[in-house]
């Protein structure tokens, strides 16, 4: 995301002099800022919230403790000790799939990482040679999810991938999630080897059915356990005991609670949301099945109903030419405007910082923004391209009843709203737009918060949701 306007340490929100009751904070770690929020358990509200620049060249603690001490300053009479926090700091969840062939396995464990949070910074199919080995190696992840045959099917690849592995010096966790009738003996043979290895269901249990939920589960808990105290971001075990999961995997739950409510609060139905970020732009869609509308499914992969793609070549900062790049495959910009936009793309791109400060600076975060979104939605709607140079399954969008936005540039631009709108009139997209949706911009950054909290406080996630991710009835 794009930095604030406002002071490091503080937030764009006074204190609510009449909140009251439990609170709990809610904080985010991200690679570039830090945001928390105390929200009130008893009412769903956000109380106060704080940013401070993430301090990942020192201790992100320090950053966070700022943040907390703001929180305490405006609401001196609150219990403030219950936390939870995601973190994508220091890049993230890197994780690398091993499957069995492009389109099946291996595809599945795509978009099963995905979902789980995850950046998937390499995808192999097939059986392992050494050449292989070494572009997993280069892409150095952080977790492998291992994924290879259905159940009672062939487990020769999956049997040896995990040998191929075992032999190498990448020591990074490996999660288990293939053939079950080979899954012990591969995890066995891991763990022999020093390798840290988990085991859990099968992606794809059976052809064309895909199995997320456990998988998803695994590759969240060897991130807690592993990934975030390895990667040296705070000193002592304060920091991973505090963080509850990867920041985009508490952003998918948040719009899985939003899709299908909790507790005493009814779901809004069809969700999308974009998050436009410094370095990439997530797409989020939770669809609900409808066997008139859908009919039966044939995809061999099976079908997510609850999804994320990154587009990593789409940032307002870091990747900002890679937007430029994008939109001009898309025939979104002429040949004068390519030249225009990509000098200020690069500008960017060099000064990751920046912060607009003139009206033409904004304008120019405000172009970027759209053609990210148009981008990333096609992309995500229409299927995303693999390495053999086949479609992934697409998304049907038109059910979708709301469009959410995040980022900093949508949350500090007034005319966020009018950016997301993009979302619902382009026409030349290739994919079918949403027939009735309403959009809106979570502005207090909510979205990661009602995803920590589900779990633990459901009632109060899902009023937190409504409040600050629906459209609210105008007051006069």
């Amino acid at each position: 995301m794009t930095g604030p306007a406002h002071p490091a340490g503080t937030g764009p929100a006074a204190p609510d002099p009449a909140a009251a009751g439990r609170f709990a904070v809610c904080g985010d770690v991200g690679s570039t800022y830090t945001k928390l929020l105390a929200v009130d358990l008893d009412t769903g509200t956000v109380a106060a919230t704080a940013e401070h620049r993430t301090t990942v060249d020192s201790d992100v603690l320090h950053g966070y403790d700022a943040c907390r001490t703001a929180l305490a300053g405006q609401l001196p009479d609150a219990d403030l000790t219950t936390q939870y926090v995601c973190s994508s700091a220091g890049g993230g969840l890197r994780l690398a799939v091993v499957g069995y062939e492009p389109a099946i396995t291996a595809d599945a464990g795509h978009r099963v990482g995905l979902s789980a949070g995850a950046r998937v910074v390499h995808v192999a199919a097939g059986p392992l040679d050494a050449a292989g080995v070494r572009a997993l190696r280069a892409a150095t992840p952080d977790v492998v999810l291992l994924v290879g045959g259905t159940d009672g099917g062939d487990a020769d690849v999956l049997t040896h991938n995990a040998a191929r592995l075992a032999g190498t010096r990448l020591r990074v966790p490996v999660v288990v999630a293939g053939n079950a009738d080979a899954a012990g003996t591969v995890t066995h043979r891991l763990a022999d080897a020093g390798v840290p290895a988990t085991v859990t269901d099968n992606v794809l249990p059976r052809i064309g059915q895909l199995n997320p939920g456990p998988a998803r589960a695994a590759i969240r808990q060897v991130f807690l356990s592993h990934v975030i105290g390895g990667k040296k971001l705070s000193r002592g075990r304060r920091f991973p005991r505090l963080v509850r999961a990867a920041t985009p995997d508490a952003v998918l739950a948040g719009i899985e609670l939003l899709a299908d409510g909790a507790a005493d609060t009814a779901g809004v139905g069809e969700v999308l949301a974009v998050d436009i970020g410094g370095a990439t732009t997530d797409v989020y869609s939770v669809l609900i099945p409808d066997p008139e509308r859908d009919g039966p499914r044939r995809e061999a992969a099976g079908t997510l109903w609850r999804s994320r793609t990154v587009e990593g070549d789409l940032g307002m900062r870091w990747n900002a030419p890679g937007i430029v790049a994008a939109a001009t495959a898309e025939r979104l910009l002429t040949d004068p405007d390519t030249t225009a936009l990509g000098s200020a793309a690069d500008r960017r791109a060099a000064d990751p910082g920046l912060v607009p400060d003139t009206a033409a600076d904004r304008d120019t975060d405000r172009q970027l923004a759209t053609l990210a979104l148009r981008v990333a939605l096609r992309r995500h709607a229409r299927g995303q391209r693999r390495a053999d140079g086949t479609r992934g399954p697409g998304r049907d969008l038109r059910q979708v009843r709301l469009v959410v936005g995040s980022g900093g540039t949508l949350r500090h631009d007034p005319a966020g709203t009018d950016v997301l709108a993009a979302a619902l009139t382009d026409h030349a997209g290739g994919y079918p737009l949403p027939a009735a949706a309403t959009t809106v911009v979570d502005n207090r950054y909510v979205l990661a918060a009602v995803g920590l909290l589900a779990a633990d406080h459901p009632r109060a996630a899902a009023r937190l949701a409504v409040r600050h991710l629906t459209p609210q009835p105008a007051t006069h």
